[in-house]
């Protein structure tokens, strides 16, 4: 165990911290909100109005969806020399436990079984908001809602007339600019990129976060309403133009929807635009590789996914968006 001395010498970001409390245990975190990321009640407390305005940012247009004991979260922000923002966290699980380490003076770390996150930030990563939202609140948040609450699907989720039909793919398959192309043509948006399968329920049911897309740089020549915009971190280092959707005109959005078509996205090599059938064990295995390390949440996830499986199972092979938009609508409506 490192002695006082060592801790003042070896982590140049803390100040004026009290010397029996080198581990600062006791640090005033005088600031307490409850945010509700995706519905789940979440009760944040932290010594920095930034980081509160941070959350604001992230989840101040979301409300309760779910009655359940509050996810906790305390983040602490200690005074550095630097203004540069820092790189990204890289993260690690073992069992209940996942930790997310930037440097020295930013971490976090979650217990997704007791359902609670602590954190220390420096202020230059602070001040960095869209560093702070993405990596650090929303990571946080995201990690027990993913693990503890619900079984996360790699999916965007758009919806037609009460019909859900949740877009699967990898990064890069066009789940993004698909779900908008969408939005912009009438149907309500839930999320664009992941997608949350509520546990132990009957139906088909998943939430996302419908107040924001997150969209390639590319989308620039695609979308009209995106040229201009700035570029901000986002995971593995790739930029991408984040939007409000209350700022966008004629976008509909709900926050959350009940699945009736799983439809697995191919722009690769089309020479015919059409819909096919997609194999339910290549979908089992897709979804299979983000479910919790944790074998006792890991089951509950696998027979949320079983359930979302009875649902039909699609892949579009396409080029034109305004093609699939059409080609999903009429799916939709055949099925109704």
């Amino acid at each position: 165990m490192p002695t006082i001395e060592e801790l003042k010498d070896t982590s140049s970001e803390v100040k004026s911290v009290n010397p029996f409390d080198p581990y600062l245990c006791h640090m005033e975190m005088p600031l307490t909100a409850v945010y509700y990321p995706l519905g789940f009640p979440l009760e944040l407390t932290t010594n920095s109005e930034e980081v509160m305005e941070g959350a604001e940012e992230s989840w101040g247009a979301f409300r309760q969806q779910f009655d359940i004991p509050a996810l906790r979260f305390q983040i602490g922000m200690l005074e550095d020399d630097s203004t540069e923002c820092p790189t990204g966290p890289v993260f690690r699980a073992h069992r209940n436990l996942i930790v997310g380490v930037a440097d020295q003076g930013n971490f976090c770390v979650s217990d997704v079984v007791h359902g609670f996150s602590f954190a220390w930030l420096t202020r230059a990563a602070v001040s960095h908001k869209s560093y702070l939202r993405y990596h650090f609140l929303e990571a946080a948040a995201l990690a027990h809602i993913a693990n503890r609450h619900t079984a996360p699907v790699h999916a965007a989720c758009v919806e037609l007339e009460g019909y859900g039909v949740l877009l699967c793919g990898d990064s890069g398959a066009g789940k993004s600019s698909l779900s908008f192309a969408c939005a912009r043509a009438g149907w309500n948006f839930i999320t664009d990129d992941a997608s949350f399968l509520l546990n132990g329920r009957e139906d088909r049911r998943v939430v996302g976060n419908c107040h924001l897309m997150r969209l390639r740089s590319s989308a620039v020549e695609l979308f009209a309403e995106v040229a201009g915009k700035p570029l901000t971190p986002r995971a593995g280092g790739k930029p991408s133009i984040e939007l409000f959707t209350a700022a966008l005109p004629g976008i509909a959005v709900a926050s959350s929807s009940n699945v009736h078509h799983v439809v697995f996205l191919n722009r690769r090599e089309v020479d015919v635009q059409v819909v096919v059938p997609f194999s339910r064990e290549a979908a089992r295995s897709s979804m299979h590789q983000r479910l919790s390390g944790l074998e006792e949440l890991r089951k509950v996830q696998i027979e949320s996914i079983e359930r979302l499986l009875t649902a039909e199972i699609l892949e579009i092979r396409y080029r034109d968006l305004d093609w699939a938009v059409d080609r999903l609508a009429r799916l939709v409506r055949e099925k109704k």
